[in-house]
């Protein structure tokens, strides 16, 4: 049946289930809505080919069986109901990606470790160069930087491919190598990967994130999937970049944040147009007033511009904190 859309089944254990290296990856490029006559073409494999590995899917029960030929059947009587609108019908149908995704990663795995790990470094630097799937995503578990280095020059390398590179490979000569392709460096799964990988190099955060926006680089420091070290680092780009970064972007991720960022960015004064931005605006956050008081920076403009807000007069702690900051004015210390 070439008009037959394969969908997999999302309740599926796909980890536990014994799939053999191909039947994982057709599984893995199963969505949901691609019908059986374009696997040939995304797979590589010939139409009878996909089909018994999609009949052995289906025993496996990692896939939906294959719809029969509906029977004639009478009209329903004129009274039945029509199907209630509150139930699309098919939801229970939609695939999860991530569940597909998590057990062709654990299947690309186990064809390294059982067919390809055992081979010399260098024999597998060779086939890296020329190897199609499954065997190309397999080899990006390779803990041999030489190899990932050949799997870079393959014509058929992807961002699928970069992106297990980026998560599971553990040397950072290797990683270096993978960014060192722009359209895999900039793509935001590789990058998401990449700094959750405590292996990743700080020269290499820092090259790739010093030109990126307050805000990406506060998330990175904030970040509690991410490593220490790159956290570290991500606070240090942060501050570095704060100092250059238009007065706009330094407003935003001031506001947008709160203040939380404040913390990170202590002792670093701002410029007359920051503050300038700062005061055009009505306060009415008690944690961002609170985060701005607490800011030994925050300039003299700003804390008499907190205290004229309602939020602050409301308030007598937020007032008290605003007239004990360094830089109140001298007639709001009095008060």
């Amino acid at each position: 049946m070439n008009d037959w859309t394969p969908k997999p089944i999302p309740a599926a254990s796909l980890a536990r289930l014994p799939l053999t290296p191909e039947e994982g990856f057709v599984l893995s490029r199963l969505d949901g809505t691609t019908p059986v006559r374009h696997l040939t073409a995304l797979t590589g494999l010939p139409a009878d080919r996909i089909q018994a590995i999609l009949a052995r899917l289906i025993a496996h029960g990692a896939v939906l069986n294959a719809p029969t030929p509906p029977a004639e059947q009478p009209l329903p009587p004129p009274e039945d109901p029509p199907p209630s609108e509150d139930t699309p019908a098919g939801d229970e149908d939609i695939p999860t990606e991530d569940e597909g995704a998590e057990a062709a990663t654990g299947t690309f795995r186990q064809l390294f470790e059982r067919r390809l790990h055992p081979l010399a470094a260098d024999e597998r630097a060779r086939l890296a160069r020329d190897a199609v799937d499954p065997e190309l995503s397999a080899l990006c578990f390779d803990p041999v930087p030489a190899v990932i280095h050949s799997v870079m020059e393959n014509t058929r390398v992807g961002l699928a491919h970069a992106r297990l590179i980026a998560r599971h490979h553990a040397n950072p000569v290797g990683l270096e190598a993978l960014c060192g392709r722009a359209a895999f460096a900039s793509d935001a799964g590789v990058r998401r990967w990449l700094v959750r990988n405590p292996q990743l190099p700080s020269s290499l955060f820092r090259r790739l994130w010093a030109g990126r926006r307050l805000m990406e680089q506060f998330k990175v420091a904030v970040d509690r999937d991410v490593p220490e070290g790159t956290r570290r680092t991500a606070r240090e780009v942060l501050r570095s970049r704060f100092t250059t970064a238009p007065a706009e972007e330094r407003v935003e991720l001031i506001l947008l944040t709160e203040g939380r960022v404040l913390g990170a960015l202590s002792g670093m004064p701002v410029d007359g147009k920051t503050a300038s931005l700062l005061c055009g605006r009505v306060y009415r956050s008690p944690l961002l007033i609170q985060n701005l008081a607490r800011w030994s920076a925050a300039p003299p403009v700003l804390i008499a511009h907190l205290l004229k807000q309602e939020a602050v007069r409301r308030q007598p702690q937020l007032r008290q904190l605003l007239q004990r900051h360094p830089n109140a004015p001298a007639d709001a210390r009095k008060g």
